[in-house]
């Protein structure tokens, strides 16, 4: 019977981490779907380390699938501060409104982190906020902006940067509402796209480093190591080929498709809930 109940509970945590996975690149909210199959397999996780974990994962397959471009923005970023050679002065400038982009969602988890879970941590909340996700996915589905990385401009930046701090709530999406933020002011797919999971990437190191010591102090550590190991592995594969599909989503326009899937997912919950 333990030998059973064991090999169940490690389904459901490599599930956990397979949808959180697929989920994270996509504008669905994988934080939503998260508390949403934790309540649907019945599996309750304490504090944040193990959303920290299969998000670290998620991170490792966006950095594979961007080294070219995060390997030309750093070393363009560091050779412009060395020499000030104007030819990589885009990708400086690109640089610092990562940074720049990063800080409203810092300062929000940094504050107001645990109110929001405990707020906002609730099956209709999720509901209500996959709804909302999906009509600003509506309301620029046919969008097709002009502004390249080089026409982007600070005020902009700081918007999509709020954006990002809005998506801490679950339900709403991290990547939809940067991607939404940054094409209705009229940047093409490619520079939101890309520049929504350069915005991913400190968040995700940051969030990584803040939880390290509460992940190795977990007293179910040693218990749940194998479990968290398959979810690991389930969101690291899930997260890449889910990027890679939706990047050909963005070039062919379909934002429609998640648009009806979070109307279809929110108010199904709000009907049966």
């Amino acid at each position: 019977m333990e030998t059973s109940y064991d090999f169940l509970l490690w389904v459901k945590y490599f599930i956990l981490g397979l949808i959180q996975g697929f989920t994270e690149p996509i504008p669905v909210s994988s934080s939503g779907h998260l508390v949403l199959l934790q309540h649907f397999l019945g599996v309750e996780i304490e504090g944040l380390s193990f959303e920290v974990l299969v998000n670290f994962a998620s991170l490792l397959a966006v950095l594979v699938i961007y080294r070219k471009d995060l390997w030309k923005l750093l070393s363009g970023f560091f050779l412009y501060i060395r020499t000030r050679n104007q030819s990589v002065k885009d990708d400086f400038k690109f640089g610092m409104y990562i940074i720049v982009a990063t800080i409203p969602a810092v300062a929000v988890a940094l504050f107001f982190d645990d109110w929001i879970a405990e707020q906002f941590k609730h099956i209709r909340v999720i509901a209500v906020t996959l709804v909302i996700t999906g009509l600003a996915l509506w309301l620029i589905r046919n969008l097709r902006g002009w502004k390249k990385d080089h026409d982007i401009n600070l005020k902009e930046v700081i918007l999509v940067g709020l954006a990002q701090a809005v998506a801490l709530i679950p339900g709403i999406s991290r990547s939809g509402a940067t991607i939404v933020a940054a094409m209705a002011l009229g940047w093409r797919q490619e520079t939101a796209l890309r520049f929504s999971f350069f915005l991913f990437i400190p968040i995700s190191i940051g969030a990584g480093i803040l939880s390290i010591t509460d992940l190795l102090n977990d007293p179910q550590l040693g218990q749940l190591l194998l479990p968290y190991t398959l979810a690991f592995t389930g969101s690291l594969v899930s997260s890449y080929y889910s990027l890679k599909w939706f990047m050909n989503i963005m070039r062919s326009g379909k934002l429609i498709y998640f648009a009806v899937y979070c109307f279809a997912v929110g108010g199904f919950l709000l009907w049966v809930l």
